[in-house]
């Protein structure tokens, strides 16, 4: 029987919108490429999620990446609050989850520096039973460290629990610890496939 909903964040609860991002910024073509390759695509957007380093010391990294794109690097760096905005289902989805029963919890990777530039535009926070963020623990999905960690904190039992994410690594992490999960499409999608689970 499922009692517990844990939901990821981005893609899911809320918008990360960097490719429009870019956009907005002027990057474009070859640039657009680079940087993402530099950034959000980069191995280094795993220590970012994770914040256990300085973020002049992340932003470096992502420079060194490739110097040549410094400026437009720095340009999304400075504007990624940009990049977030919360779902407009999102509130009404959990907090409707909330009122049939249901623990609702985040797990999501969400770097301390953005979540401090984006925190007020997460309300669907206010909903939540439980909130752990990567760079609260600095451990990071697909790792099974995580999502030991948000069992053992809010005292949860992995066969009650139902996970959604729009990353099939972390959703396929998530079920090899007896957690159910559903790889996140839509919200229509995934509220049929809670269906099937009996939600």
């Amino acid at each position: 029987m499922m009692k517990h909903i844990i939901f990821d964040v981005g893609m899911v609860l809320a918008d990360f919108s960097w490719e429009r991002l870019f956009g907005r910024l002027g990057i474009q073509g070859s640039d657009f490429e680079r940087v993402a390759d530099a950034t959000v695509r980069s191995a280094v957007w795993g220590d970012y999620d994770r914040s256990l380093l300085k973020d002049e010391e992340i932003l470096n990294r992502f420079i060194a990446n490739d110097p040549e794109e410094e400026k437009y690097i720095r340009l999304f760096w400075e504007n990624i609050k940009d990049s977030i905005s919360c779902f407009p289902y999102a509130d009404t989805w959990v907090k409707s989850l909330r009122e049939k029963g249901y623990g609702c919890y985040v797990l999501s990777n969400y770097p301390r520096r953005t979540y401090e530039l984006t925190k007020e535009k997460l309300t669907f926070e206010k909903h939540m039973n439980g909130l752990l963020y990567s760079f609260q623990v600095q451990q990071i999905k697909p790792e099974p460290e995580i999502f030991q960690t948000l069992l053992t904190r809010f005292g949860l039992a992995a066969q009650e629990c139902v996970f959604m994410d729009d990353n099939l690594k972390n959703v396929e992490a998530a079920k090899k610890l007896g957690i159910h999960a559903i790889l996140f499409t839509t919200k229509e999608e995934a509220s049929q496939k809670l269906c099937g689970l009996g939600v």
